[in-house]
């Protein structure tokens, strides 16, 4: 953070090969492609306190880290407000960016935050605890949206509980569905 306000954030999860090289003492120098430059970084430790701004908790995510559920919903426990920063340039014209922002936006329902999202080439947008997209930027612009947000408290129960309730919910009615079985007619 920079200027009054406090915190720092360490990326927690690295993109595969692009970051970081999977199984690198075996990889690297096999083949030219596993000697990227800027592929060893160190992730950030698991748990984070949020950043401050102006008196708001904010949980942050950089880039891809957004699509990880648990990884969000862990860091919004301790926040009013969900951050993510996202170069999409890599996406180029597909549909990534797009996917991209409805990821983000699940995010925001799954934890009942609102969610602030910039990017450098992507669609910046502000979204509310529901998951709507309040303002949205264009792709491939320059330009500054500008809104505002509803801080929130309290804990869905995916925050609360995590992928668990979602799995959870998806077992139970193939468990009652086998108990419940038919006898077959011959």
């Amino acid at each position: 953070m920079i200027g009054a306000d406090s915190g720092l954030y360490h990326k927690r999860r690295l993109v595969p090969f692009g970051e970081y090289v999977p199984l690198e003492s075996w990889l690297r120098g096999l083949i030219a492609f596993f000697d990227l430059p800027m592929s060893s970084f160190s992730s950030g430790p698991a748990t984070q306190a949020p950043l401050t701004v102006r008196g708001l908790r904010l949980a942050p995510s950089i880039c891809y880290e957004i699509v990880y559920p648990d990884l969000v919903g862990a860091g919004a426990a301790g926040a009013e407000l969900l951050l993510t920063v996202s170069n999409d340039t890599w996406f180029g014209a597909s549909i990534g960016p797009l996917q991209h922002l409805q990821m983000a936006r699940m995010r925001a329902l799954e934890t009942g935050r609102p969610l602030i999202r910039a990017t450098n080439n992507g669609i910046s947008a502000l979204i509310d605890a529901r998951g709507g997209i309040t303002v949205r930027g264009g792709q491939f612009t320059q330009e500054v949206i500008r809104g505002a947000v509803q801080p929130t408290t309290g804990l869905t129960p995916f925050a609360r509980w995590g992928s668990w309730c979602a799995l959870l919910l998806a077992v139970l009615p193939l468990v009652a569905a086998q108990r419940v079985r038919r006898p077959v007619r011959r």
